[in-house]
């Protein structure tokens, strides 16, 4: 279906924090810098974290916490030191793993198991991250949340960290509202740390066997059945269907809308250590309930063109792809799919990569952790670079994916947005961005026990989705009426959406459900 600007960016990417209890929303529902403190018992501890860094061994520690909500204690959590080349940092400012199920089972922090503290590597802004999900999470593309926080070791300040969620079955509980399906990483592909196998995660197809893959890909969902028979045959879907089956299939194989936009996303922000540069920091869900495969981001501390991938960020083709990508380059090899992707990138650039849009967003951010980046004394840059990185340029040793510039995080997206609009002609693009809703009657509306749907014309299909844009089931379509059901007496109080798909146009409509 296309993007359909304006009304539906309004009804589907409402903020998650605008509606009920989520697990997490205690770290995450509100921006916030906390305090987490760890204390090891261990003589030596750090050797031993070092040490255990390249087996991801993980060491107890004890962990107090403290939020807006308040403070908490948890004993004997696990903690081990992650990354690639974030680990490298030139000091004890590492990147973390907290487990606070894996040594006291069913201990968790507000539905939490796992958090990542990432540490700012290449990052003199310190919110790239933050910025990078929080937009995901706007636009309706599946992402961790992310905060911030201060770390304190045995009673030592380490540094100001940002705190990312883990991708597990939490995640998928309130993010995709399914956690049965197999849940595939891409797998980091460095060739030195842990995980690493110097093979990218480029969705290639090399065969019908596990073995063929398990160096490019981890599963971390039903580990023990170990069955990778769906994600085989989705490669050999991307890479040997036909163009016909690929194009006809694709919608039913995939989210299709968020995926489209998920990788203009990516190309908005020049997010190369994604799959479209590097081939690793994403993964792969297969909904049960949809029978389809959901694209979730991961790892973006180098969004804002920090990774270059010998390419220049800031005139970064719209269709940029590295070699031996196939699921991008059959997407803009189709011109039906082409043209889809590109009705993303140009609604995404009009509604919310702008100046306008992003540059108040940036400034709460700064205000919020300006107190804290100074104090943090292990901090890769000076108070002046954070200062200075908000609008302008800042000259790096450079790193993996090669380059000294570290862009300006206003500056950027000025001269993206720019750089996109030269490119695409969004005037067309946006002149089929409408809501065609000629013939289509929803009725009773409210509605307690089911709706009837008429339509005049050829209808692909009907999705009931939530207000946040979340597909809660697909619609049956039969042949034998000219009235379609939509059952709802399953589904609690509130307003839903009724989303009909002719082909080449969308319909949306609100439905409210009453008893």
């Amino acid at each position: 279906m296309y993007f359909i600007k304006h009304v539906f960016l309004t009804l589907f990417f409402i903020p998650f924090s605008g509606f009920a209890q989520l697990e997490g929303d205690s770290l995450f529902a509100t921006d916030q810098v906390m305090t987490i403190e760890l204390t090891f018992s261990q003589t030596g501890y750090w050797d031993s974290l070092e040490a255990n860094y390249t087996t991801s061994t993980y060491m107890s520690a004890d962990m107090t916490i403290t939020t807006l909500d308040g403070t908490r204690t948890f004993p004997n959590i696990a903690v081990r030191l992650k990354g690639n080349s974030t680990y490298n940092h030139p000091n004890n400012k590492k990147p973390f793993k907290i487990d606070f199920n894996k040594y006291v089972s069913g201990q968790d922090f507000d539905g939490i198991k796992k958090l990542n503290l990432s540490n700012g590597f290449k990052d003199p802004s310190c919110m790239r991250e933050k910025l990078f999900f929080d937009f995901c999470h706007e636009v309706g593309v599946n992402a961790p949340r992310a905060n911030f926080a201060n770390l304190i070791i045995n009673g030592s300040p380490l540094g100001f960290y940002t705190v990312v969620e883990q991708i597990d079955d939490q995640f998928l509980d309130w993010a995709i509202l399914d956690d049965d399906g197999n849940l595939f990483k891409a797998g980091d592909n460095f060739g030195g740390g842990p995980g690493g196998a110097g093979t990218p995660a480029d969705l290639m197809y090399y065969g019908n066997a596990a073995t063929d893959y398990t160096d490019r890909y981890e599963l971390k969902t039903n580990e023990d059945l170990n069955d990778w028979t769906d994600f085989i045959e989705l490669l050999n879907y991307i890479n040997n269907s036909t163009d016909t089956d690929f194009k006809n299939q694709f919608h039913t194989r995939f989210e299709k809308q968020e995926l489209l936009r998920a990788f203009a996303i990516d190309n908005l922000f020049s997010n190369l250590d994604s799959y479209t540069g590097s081939a690793r920091n994403y993964y792969l869900y297969h909904n049960l309930t949809t029978n389809k495969w959901e694209w979730i981001k991961w790892d973006a501390n180098e969004a804002f063109g920090s990774y270059t991938n010998n390419q220049a960020p800031l005139t970064l083709g719209v269709d940029y792809q590295a070699n031996n990508r196939p699921l991008l380059e059959r997407i803009f090899d189709n011109e039906d799919l082409n043209r889809d992707y590109k009705n993303e990138l140009c609604a995404l650039v009009e509604d919310y990569f702008n100046n306008a849009y992003m540059d108040s967003k940036i400034d709460a951010i700064y205000n919020l952790i300006k107190t804290d980046v100074y104090a943090d004394v292990n901090k890769m840059f000076s108070d002046a670079d954070f200062d200075n990185n908000i609008d302008s340029d800042i000259t790096s040793i450079g790193g993996p994916g090669g380059g000294n510039s570290i862009y300006g995080l206003k500056s950027f997206i000025s001269s993206r947005e720019l750089n996109v609009l030269s490119q695409v002609d969004c005037n067309y693009y946006n002149s089929i961005q409408e809501i065609h809703s000629e013939g289509f009657k929803l009725y009773p509306n409210p509605v307690s026990d089911f709706a009837l749907v008429e339509f005049e014309g050829e209808i692909a299909q009907i999705e009931l989705r939530s207000i946040t844009g979340q597909l809660i089931k697909p619609i049956e379509l039969l042949e034998s009426t000219d009235k379609i059901k939509v059952p709802v007496s399953d589904l609690p109080e509130g307003i839903y959406l009724i989303v009909l798909s002719t082909g080449n146009a969308t319909s949306i409509q609100k439905l409210m459900v009453n008893r």
